[in-house]
This record gives structure tokens, sequence and C-alpha cells, in this order.
């Protein structure tokens, strides 16, 4: 299996390990985990926002995936960028945790923006 792809099961799978560490105490309630939820402050807020973000992010990722590799796009350069944008990913998830959102949204930008050319390769690359 190509290496993008593993980064598309990771970033697939990113949402649940981002919102671990806001779930590992003893005031969690699995009965009622959106009102958990709505009532956290601090950290524990953000993770659940970082949750949040790793769903919206992964479709346009693993889209962009999916078209390089029905284009035939050479494997390097999708690996390649498939996994900056996981550990820009996973930079972005820092920077949520920490409260730092000035370098949040940079790396967020520049994520986006390596989706984004993943996505348009076959149009560049060509």
């Amino acid at each position: 299996m190509e290496i993008a792809w593993w980064c598309v099961l990771a970033a697939g799978l990113m949402p649940f390990l981002v919102a671990a560490p806001a779930k590992l105490t003893r005031t969690y309630d699995n009965a009622d985990p959106r009102g958990w939820a709505a009532r956290q402050e601090g950290f524990r807020k953000r993770a659940l926002a970082a949750h949040a973000n790793a769903f919206e992010a992964s479709p346009l990722f693993a889209a962009a995936v999916i078209v390089a590799e029905v284009e035939g796009m050479p494997q390097d350069p999708v690996d390649t960028l498939a996994l900056v944008w996981l550990l820009l990913r996973v930079a972005y998830t820092g920077a949520y945790y920490a409260g730092w959102s000035t370098l949040r949204s940079i790396v967020w930008v520049l994520a986006v923006g390596t989706a984004v050319a993943i996505l348009t390769m076959p149009a560049w690359l060509f």
C-alpha cells in the first residue's frame, strides 16, 4: 500500500485520537457526551474543537489523494505531499491544544494548501 493511502487512513483515525486526551477524565459522561462537551473549558474545549476540525479536514485530503491516484500522478510527489499534510495536521492539533491561535491558523492554511496542491496536481504537474 502506498504511503499516501496510509496517510488517508491516519486522517480518518485522527479525529478519534485528537479527542482522546479531552475524554480521559473521571468526569466524562458517556450517557450525555454532547452535554459534557458543551460544559468543557480550556484544554478540553480546545481538544474537542480540534477533534471537530479533524473531521472537517479529512474529506478534502482523502478526495485529493483519490484524484491524484485515479489521474495516475507520480507516486513520490503524492506520497511526499500526503506526509506533509499529515505532519501539518499534527502540528495544527498541537497548536490547538496549546491555545496558539495564530500559529494554528497559519498551519491550517498550509495544510489546506497542501491538500489543494495534491488535488490540482494533474493540472500543474503535466
